[in-house]
């Protein structure tokens, strides 16, 4: 069963795939020039860039692609520790690059996606010009993952990975709707801000193996994330690539004061709390989340040839 269409806009986004690390890749994308690439969290799927995509894709290409196990891109088979792991996505993030000749590429990232996009950054950093994160979780958060106020917050990351979470969910389209409401309202600032949106995410959360592969990041994850709690924030190699991170200061998942020990991952970034934002600022206050993204694009000059 295909998605029902929610608004005519929809119809109008350039859909395209293509075979990367093994798997097909679904994106969408607009525009013209330098590339920039929208790289997205949980519980979303290209579709949270909607409102920024036609505001960024007057001056640049913009491709938002659905990572491994969400929206329209392929679910492989396999344990999510075999299949979904986080350099699973680091190296589709990759290939889609080398697929699509992208050069001098921009990555813009949120949630879940951020990891993706630091990991890449340390990868390929000659590939980048920039790198820009709302909500960023690094490993710098360390051992606040299990503060009591941090897991309070972060029971989902639990329930995602119980064995029958998926299916229960998606038995009835009423239990898909209700667990995805209640995280897009408590996560935003404003509760609401996604309801003209509900059905076409509850149509693609429905769509067979999109719970699940969606869930098989939080899989995937938990050992690096049991070590962050029980080890602390490990060493890594500073990542050099100019940065910018923009944090809703109403977000209470990733809270803005995780910002604090950035500067021992990234050694130029520029760091700002949003007001009046949550956790998903990019469609919460879309146009100045894309006035900030292309100031920090437009600020670091032209391509290099």
């Amino acid at each position: 069963m295909n998605p029902r269409p929610v608004d005519a806009a929809q119809e109008s986004w350039r859909h395209e795939s293509v075979r990367a690390n093994g798997i097909r890749l679904h994106y969408v994308r607009q525009g013209r020039g330098t590339p920039l690439v929208l790289v997205h969290g949980w519980p979303e799927f290209w579709r949270v860039w909607r409102k920024v995509i036609p505001l960024l894709a007057r001056s640049y290409d913009v491709i938002a692609y659905d990572l491994r196990g969400f929206g329209r891109s392929d679910k492989p088979p396999g344990d999510a520790l075999e299949s979904y792991t986080l350099e699973h996505h680091i190296q589709d993030l990759a290939a889609l690059v080398d697929a699509l000749d992208l050069r001098h590429v921009g990555l813009v990232s949120h949630d879940s996606g951020a990891n993706i996009a630091q990991g890449y950054a340390r990868l390929r950093p000659e590939r980048l010009s920039g790198l820009f994160f709302f909500d960023c979780p690094y490993p710098g958060i360390g051992k606040r993952w299990g503060d009591a106020k941090v897991i309070r917050e972060s029971w989902y990351q639990y329930f995602n990975q119980l064995p029958w979470t998926a299916q229960w969910l998606t038995v009835r389209r009423e239990n898909c709707e209700r667990y995805l409401r209640y995280c897009l309202d408590h996560w935003c600032h404003a509760p609401g801000t996604f309801d003209s949106d509900l059905d076409a995410w509850v149509d693609n959360y429905m769509q067979p193996g999109n719970m699940q592969g969606g869930f098989n990041w939080y899989k995937a994850m938990q050992p690096f994330r049991e070590g962050l709690i029980r080890d602390g924030a490990p060493p890594m190699p500073v990542i050099r690539v100019p940065a910018r991170m923009r944090w809703g200061a109403s977000d209470p998942v990733l809270l803005p004061e995780f910002g604090d020990r950035l500067g021992d991952y990234f050694s130029d970034f520029d760091f700002k709390v949003v007001e009046g934002a949550g956790h998903f600022v990019a469609f919460e206050k879309p146009d100045y989340a894309a006035a900030e993204i292309l100031d920090f694009f437009d600020g670091l000059g032209p391509a290099s040839s």
